[in-house]
């Protein structure tokens, strides 16, 4: 499996952005699915995830504001970021977990709120 994220961009406080990731190879398994991010000098933070079931959970910080979701048609999976704020700045990554276990990263999209 490989990951292709895309979507990130340099945006003022309160605007949107819509993260992709973009999953190609054998989608077979694929149990739970997520986006961090990651900041210089911390560890990467869980954002948002989704189950195969369509279950979703959020960071407390993200709670409201942002929405994960997936189109299983296109293999892709979508971070809604909406209410931007500058410490939701960072460099943001997508997680894919399957059944073995095997987990994947995609290569991180930066993500810049600033006025």
């Amino acid at each position: 499996v490989q990951l292709q994220a895309s979507g990130g961009g340099r945006v003022q406080p309160g605007e949107s952005l819509r993260l992709s990731c973009a999953a190609s190879g054998s989608m077979s398994g694929i149990s739970f699915m997520a986006w961090y991010r990651q900041t210089p000098g911390k560890q990467r933070e869980l954002v948002a995830s989704i189950t195969a079931s369509g279950s979703t959970n959020y960071a407390d910080s993200v709670k409201g504001r942002f929405t994960i979701s997936r189109d299983n048609a296109k293999n892709t999976m979508y971070l809604q970021m909406n209410s931007l704020k500058p410490e939701d700045t960072a460099v943001y990554y997508c997680y894919y977990l399957q059944w073995g276990p095997r987990s994947y990263w995609g290569q991180g999209t930066q993500v810049t709120v600033s006025s």
